[in-house]
């Protein structure tokens, strides 16, 4: 889809920086920039994802790695 935005001169001359130095287009820039922000505003859809994403595999919990975790978290200064 097109869309037209105003943004400022500045932050269009870093952008079409950044394009040029990461090998994209504008857009492409753009969309995964937006994309970005979405996931960093939106934590509850990366849970829930994560969330279905464990069911479908159903795996119980690997004895080896909640022990490691536990003795991690008991050395922590938390």
């Amino acid at each position: 889809m097109k869309t037209a935005i105003s943004i400022p001169d500045e932050l269009f001359k870093g952008a079409e920086r950044l394009a040029r130095r990461t090998k994209k287009s504008r857009s492409r820039l753009f969309s995964d920039a937006v994309r970005e922000y979405l996931a960093r505003h939106a934590p509850e859809e990366i849970t829930e994802t994560m969330d279905r994403t464990c069911a479908a595999l159903g795996r119980e919990p690997d004895p080896f790695v909640s022990s490691a975790a536990s003795r991690v978290l008991e050395r922590s200064e938390w």
